[in-house]
């Protein structure tokens, strides 16, 4: 029935519409949908697969919005909820190139945390390929136990469960509560997707993790440590380490390889990892071999830091090849 199924979080995004701007000097937004899990079904239907996403929105205006919007991108919504009593989220962010992109989130009771383990159970994971699951899903509210529940659920059924690690710090009550979610989850999943400061935030195993902060010349060699321990404690596990302009690298069974990225001006980075990973499921779901999917996913990543916006500017699979045969190929 689907090709890839996400699950997580939405809402509506708002770009700033002057580019450079200080965010106390803009005088327009443009609207989009948003939400990582959300992004990476917009992301992949774009690029030609049956998606769908389990969310849920608000009965507000706003999630009108994003329902209308995740239509006309091509995504099923059959399995989004509307839920009285909450709110659909929203995202505001300046854009300042080439690394100032402040962020605020609006997120008092949000519609997604309330997804239950009855919700995966509606879902035909028996027919789906692909269940991509999100860090962020296990903050707060029944989302936690809903998403354990899908991995385990998705892997019974046969499907390959792909985890982006989507670090929000803000999100979290307690900091260490993301290593200890996410290590309970990763026991279900095929591949696990994030840059180094989301896989030492999950991994390490102490107070101490720095959750999204920058590591220092110890964490950097803490995190090869860390990694090496997941590889023992999952043997099956394919990890994809995200390391923004000089590509990825994967670890798998076959060992460890760089592929590399392509060299482009940033006009906007957010939204870069979730056609990153929109891109690496499409190659999954052609059967590429990883480096070559990876190949594809580092040009639609490299494809969106151009462009203003993050959903609204993912790439078809057209403007990806004609963009790969023209950096060398894959």
């Amino acid at each position: 029935m689907f090709d890839v199924v996400t699950i997580g979080r939405v809402s509506m995004d708002l770009y700033a519409q002057q580019v450079g701007a200080e965010f106390t000097d803009i005088s327009g937004f443009d609207a989009m949908v948003g939400g990582s899990p959300s992004n990476i079904a917009i992301g992949t239907a774009r690029l030609g697969a049956r998606s769908a996403v389990l969310t849920a929105v608000g009965p507000d205006e706003i999630g009108k919005f994003v329902l209308a919007n995740l239509e006309r991108a091509g995504v099923a919504t059959s399995h989004v909820r509307t839920i009285e009593g909450t709110h659909t989220p929203l995202a505001i962010l300046g854009v300042i190139p080439p690394d100032r992109f402040p962020l605020t989130f609006y997120r008092a009771n949000p519609a997604d945390i309330h997804l239950r383990m009855s919700d995966i159970d509606r879902l035909p994971l028996d027919e789906t390929r692909i269940v991509g699951l999100s860090g962020t899903a296990l903050s707060r509210g029944t989302c936690k136990e809903a998403t354990l529940y899908a991995g385990e659920r998705a892997r019974a059924a046969g499907a390959t469960v792909l985890l982006d690690l989507d670090l929000r710090p803000d999100q979290w009550v307690e900091r260490e509560g993301y290593g200890v979610a996410t290590r309970a989850l990763l026991t279900n999943v095929d591949v696990a997707l994030g840059t180094e400061e989301e896989f030492h935030a999950a991994l390490a195993r102490s107070s101490r993790a720095l959750q999204g902060e920058t590591l220092d010349e110890a964490d950097h060699e803490e995190v090869e440590e860390l990694l090496a321990r997941l590889r023992t404690e999952h043997p099956g596990i394919v990890i994809v380490l995200k390391r923004g302009e000089r590509g990825v690298t994967i670890i798998d069974e076959e060992g460890r390889r760089d592929v590399s990225g392509f060299p482009v001006e940033i006009l906007n980075t957010v939204g870069a990892g979730d056609s990153f990973a929109s891109g690496l499921i499409h190659g999954i779901l052609q059967g590429w071999p990883l480096d070559r999917a990876a190949r594809f996913a580092n040009a639609c990543g490299a494809i969106v830091v151009t462009r203003h916006g993050c959903s609204s500017a993912f790439p078809t699979t057209a403007e990806v090849t004609e963009f790969v045969e023209a950096h060398g190929g894959l």
